[in-house]
């Protein structure tokens, strides 16, 4: 295990807890931050039934479990990241918003803590200049559903440190993760690639072509993926979405890279994905993905 042995996330949406959970099941103490409560005890809630399902699929036991829940813990109050090795940002894509959370975090964090983002639009080194400690400061971009995808890209900014990327890309495979090293660019790998293939899908229900359910069908049956492009935006979130799009097309001006109209009308209309309850499938309950 790497030098790192408190992790702070700081966010506890579907992104924030897969974190998390990577984190406390590699044997870290690992410590979420969010403003609210609530979000803390729904995000708890289905890390308990993740690890249920777990336990009932045989890849862990309950004394695994306990030992994990017991290292894993929410606050509501930013004081408590002071004992965090590192924390690793899962907020809103709005650089103000991430600015305003980094800046608070440098006051009761010591030096010696990393900082990193898990951002998938924004630059690394625009959002480490609000940090007051950009030479600490590294992109680390898990994959949906974090739980359960070993990928993570990682991404040093301008005055990102050597040690710095070093420490956070020990850290990372320490987790049982694999890293691989990207230019601070929106999209990094995966996305340049996903979001227009994931655009071409929309596309294709857009235009009557055919429905979401077999669209998804089509793709994991033909190509063998575990997840339908579909599914996977619902998991994402269409705003979510919209956002790499906007980031992506502004650097290639690709026209598969254009968000598609659906996805504004799709917002506007509230059906975000899984965390609306609405997206291009309709979800009657809040349980994680996988186990």
């Amino acid at each position: 295990m790497s030098e790192i042995k408190t992790v702070g996330v700081a966010g506890s949406g579907t992104m924030g807890a897969g974190i998390a959970i990577v984190a406390a099941r590699a044997g870290y103490k690992t410590i979420v931050f969010d403003t609210r409560q609530a979000a803390l005890d729904s995000a708890r809630k289905q890390t308990a039934g993740f690890f249920a399902k777990s336990v009932e699929r045989k890849k862990l036991t309950q004394d695994q479990v306990d030992k994990i829940m017991g290292d894993l813990s929410g606050t509501t109050s930013l004081a408590d990241m002071a004992a965090c090795d590192i924390v690793i940002e899962a907020v809103f894509e709005s650089l103000k918003v991430k600015h305003e959370l980094f800046s608070e975090l440098n006051k009761v964090c010591p030096q010696t803590t990393l900082f990193a983002s898990n951002t998938s639009t924004l630059s690394i080194t625009e959002i480490a200049g609000g940090s007051g400690r950009d030479d600490r400061f590294v992109g680390m971009h898990f994959c949906l559903p974090a739980q359960l995808m070993k990928l993570v890209e990682m991404s040093p900014g301008i005055r990102t440190t050597d040690a710095t990327f070093q420490r956070a890309w020990a850290f990372s495979k320490a987790m049982g993760q694999t890293p691989v090293k990207t230019k601070d660019n929106p999209g990094f790998i995966l996305n340049y690639f996903l979001v227009p293939f994931n655009n071409d899908a929309i596309r294709l229900v857009e235009s009557g072509v055919a429905a979401p359910a077999d669209v998804d069908r089509a793709i994991k049956t033909g190509l063998g993926y575990p997840l339908g492009p579909l599914e996977l935006l619902d998991m994402v979130g269409l705003d979510t979405q919209l956002l790499l799009c906007e980031a992506l097309y502004g650097i290639t001006h690709d026209p598969r890279a254009a968000c598609p109209p659906l996805v504004k009308r799709m917002i506007a209309a509230g059906h975000l994905g899984r965390k609306s309850g609405q997206g291009f499938f309709n979800y009657s309950g809040n349980a994680m993905f996988g186990g």
